[in-house]
């Protein structure tokens, strides 16, 4: 057993959830091990929007900039009837962190930035290629049996994170159910590479067509994506060939001299939850964990949030910072938010691909109604796209109303003076915002804007964090490393467990 490598974690899977996972805990020091059966990184773009919540995890990684480089943002959504006609117009709101709220993006391209983001850490290594046969637990970790070709390795972790994908093998091994349900229906997608611009091809629009519904969206790098039903009586093979896709197009007028066909694929939509996402020293996450519809572009994002949740939790653990038992909250804070994203994208999703023509004229005259209340209209909005990944339940202090909500990300000024994102100052630690606390090895106090800078104190350039703690009731919080409010209010609870603590005079 000594001659097997060994890691304080592997990560079996390495899409945007694993290498997410692998930026992130090589960032903490961790030695790790990354198992991916493909030796290059897929070459279908699958998701091709996020949002800013997502793109402020990746700021984690130190790679937020750079990927932010190659997406689009503040591009307009509309629902359009049968006629083409936009019935509703949707605009988000920025929920505060610090990025635009709706973004998209071309996966291969994301994914290859991800990765090189890896390269930096010396402690996390990459076997690609290689298969995960095995997972064999014991009291000490978790033995991995690996294969490439012919040749078979054995490695060692402590803890697993299994990102392995909707049809996860390690899943099965465990003997974890799946549950919920697939859609009958198959869907079409038409990748392309667009090689002259066409009017309307600058936004994402949803053609609630009741004769044939269908996704029109650009994406990033000269790319645009289309996604079209497979309906009753076709074939599905004969849909996706070249000459069934160039009919589907031209139906909204476009032809060869605007894009170049890359890739037809068809699918099927899930929405599917792991009975349990934790089995001994393995963790479930991304697809291997739950499955949704990609009606409000969440299923890459939910994989994301995963690993920012639980990876902070590990390096905790195994640095002696908090107990193991830490480690029962990352369902417990994760399943409820997938839950109401997978609800949502659903009822999206029916809104799209009503069939029935009076129900379909029915709801596009709502619609126009709606779009003319200004009120109405972003309150639908808000209740139809990403909620709040506010936690309920889980590791936190005493109950207060801010606990378990994400600070917004404001631009500050540090004790130097430099102007810095929130994120940036507070560098995934643990640490008091709005007054000096002796109990807490990092607190600053806040100043409203128009302050000079000075020691242990951030500056609020924008009255964007003051007003967030005047509206949640409270002018002390205590954030976890993932920038979730652990405990507020005076006296404010004590670190959790063995978290550093300032040592005595």
């Amino acid at each position: 057993m000594s001659d097997i490598p060994s890691y304080d974690v592997a990560v079996v899977g390495y899409g945007p959830t694993g290498v997410t996972a692998a930026n992130l805990l090589g960032a903490r020091g961790l030695r790790v091990v990354v198992i991916e059966r493909d030796a290059e990184i897929h070459p279908r773009a699958r998701a091709i929007s996020t949002d800013e919540e997502v793109l402020r995890i990746w700021q984690q990684t130190g790679l937020a900039g750079e990927l932010a480089r190659d997406m689009l943002a503040g591009l307009p959504i509309e629902f359009t009837d049968r006629a083409g006609e936009p019935f509703l117009a949707a605009k988000f709101r920025t929920a505060g962190h610090g990025y635009p709220p709706q973004l998209f993006l071309y996966q291969p391209a994301l994914e290859q930035t991800l990765r090189a983001g890896v390269t930096r850490f010396p402690d996390v290594e990459l076997r690609l290629g290689h298969e995960c046969l095995r997972v064999r637990q014991d009291t000490g970790g978790a033995e991995l049996l690996l294969a490439a070709g012919d040749r078979l390795e054995r490695v060692r972790a402590s803890w697993v994170i299994a990102a392995d994908g909707g049809s996860s093998p390690i899943r099965g091994q465990l003997g974890i159910g799946f549950d919920g349900r697939t859609h009958e229906t198959r869907w079409v997608v038409v990748d392309t590479q667009v090689r002259r611009p066409w009017p309307g091809h600058d936004r994402l629009r949803f053609h609630c067509d009741p004769a044939r519904p269908a996704v029109d969206c650009p994406t990033p790098l000269g790319h645009h994506r289309w996604e079209f039903p497979v309906l009753p009586g076709e074939d599905e093979t004969e849909l996706a060939g070249d000459a069934a896709v160039w009919r589907l197009l031209g139906r909204y007028g476009i032809t060869g001299e605007h894009v170049t066909l890359q890739r037809a694929v068809v699918y099927r939509h899930h929405l599917r939850c792991a009975a349990r996402w934790r089995a001994g020293r393995v963790f479930l996450a991304g697809d291997a964990a739950h499955a949704m519809p990609p009606w409000i572009g969440q299923g890459m994002a939910a994989g994301v949030r995963d690993a920012a949740n639980l990876c902070w939790k590990l390096a905790s653990v195994i640095t002696g910072e908090l107990p193991p038992a830490v480690l029962d909250t990352y369902e417990t804070e994760r399943r409820p938010h997938v839950r109401a994203v997978t609800r949502r994208a659903a009822r999206v999703g029916r809104v799209i691909t009503e069939r029935r023509p009076a129900v379909a004229k029915a709801r596009d005259l709502l619609g126009r109604r709606i779009g003319r209340v200004p009120l109405v209209h972003r309150l639908l909005v808000e209740s139809s796209w990403v909620p709040e990944a506010r936690y309920r339940h889980g590791f936190f202090g005493p109950r207060h109303r801010a606990a378990g909500r994400k600070v917004p990300q404001p631009w500050v000024l540090d004790p130097d003076g430099r102007r810095r994102r929130l994120d940036d100052v507070t560098a995934g630690r643990w640490v008091v915002l709005g007054a000096s606390d002796p109990q807490w090895t990092v607190s600053f106090a806040v100043l409203p804007a128009g302050s000079a800078a000075r020691a242990g104190c951030l500056v609020d350039v924008d009255g964007v964090l003051t007003a967030w703690l005047a509206r949640h009731r409270t002018d002390t919080v205590a954030l976890r490393p993932d920038g979730f409010v652990y405990a507020a209010g005076r006296p404010l609870a004590p670190p959790p467990t063995t978290v550093p603590r300032k040592q005595p005079a």
